[in-house]
């Protein structure tokens, strides 16, 4: 893996960057945050020896470097997900790449099914801890000891400062705004009534297809995780419709303005 992190890292400074502080994963209908940044440059996956490319719908597949507050940032518009046929190797290079860049804290962002009976559609949940239902680990096979310990301690998986930060910047601004766990799940399908009734059973206040490897490989690489969903369909029985691609879209992209100014917080404040 070193071999061809190394060739992704020598292409991508060829644009001669300002070394990030922040890195941003940008996740389905999340898109247009980059409209608030500062974009000094930017490159393709296609365009980055080793680099997945992205496959699905609103995800455009390319890294961009720029500030936000003033702070150099590292953007991921577009992510890889297991359901792809990616390995998790593969799902969470971007975050190895970006840490390997310089960034010193990563901020994740995804759409996800509301589980909770308190949740409505275009609300913010901040994720505090997560349920991992993969069914594979970015970790597993032989460690590389220079990018991360065997037994990684997932003891605070998202960062607590950056917890508080956002939960009152959510009640000052009066944005419909919670605090829970995101369930991880491979997809692509959406779940059955009664896996939905499993989920909220085990303790799930969002379930979603992402994030969690993500935030594993970046626990590894020991960098604090500030995780952030947009609940974009309801998944209580009370709730529960049918509901489409364009639906969700739609439902993110409403949302997208309060996450991106909670997002802009985060970088101000750390």
């Amino acid at each position: 893996m070193l071999d061809q992190l190394n060739k992704s890292l020598a292409v991508i400074k060829e644009l001669d960057i300002e070394k990030p502080e922040f890195g941003i994963i940008l996740g389905t209908g999340l898109g247009k945050l980059v409209e608030k940044v500062d974009i000094k440059q930017t490159i393709s996956y296609e365009s980055i020896p080793h680099f997945p490319v992205s496959t699905v719908e609103s995800h455009s597949g390319r890294l961009i470097f720029g500030r936000i507050e003033n702070k150099p940032v590292v953007i991921m518009q577009g992510r890889f997900h297991y359901y792809e046929g990616y390995s998790m190797e593969q799902v969470t290079y971007g975050v190895r790449v970006m840490k390997l860049l310089g960034i010193s804290k990563l901020i994740i962002s995804n759409a996800a099914g509301g589980l909770n009976n308190d949740y409505e559609k275009s609300d913010l949940m901040i994720i505090e801890d997560h349920i991992n239902l993969f069914p594979e680990n970015p970790l597993r096979g032989k460690n590389e000891d220079s990018l991360g310990p065997r037994f990684p301690d997932m003891y605070e998986p998202y960062d607590k400062n950056m917890i508080k930060i956002a939960m009152e910047y959510g009640r000052d601004e009066k944005v419909r705004i919670h605090k829970g766990v995101y369930a991880g799940v491979q997809g692509p399908n959406l779940e059955t009534p009664a896996e939905y009734k499993f989920l909220r059973i085990i303790g799930a206040d969002a379930v979603g297809m992402s994030s969690i490897p993500e935030n594993i490989v970046a626990v590894h690489m020991g960098l604090p995780v500030f995780a952030i969903s947009v609940i974009t369909d309801l998944c209580t029985p009370e709730k529960l419709q049918p509901v489409s691609v364009p639906e969700i879209i739609a439902a993110a992209e409403k949302a997208e303005p309060a996450m991106t100014r909670i997002i802009a917080r985060m970088v101000a404040e750390f």
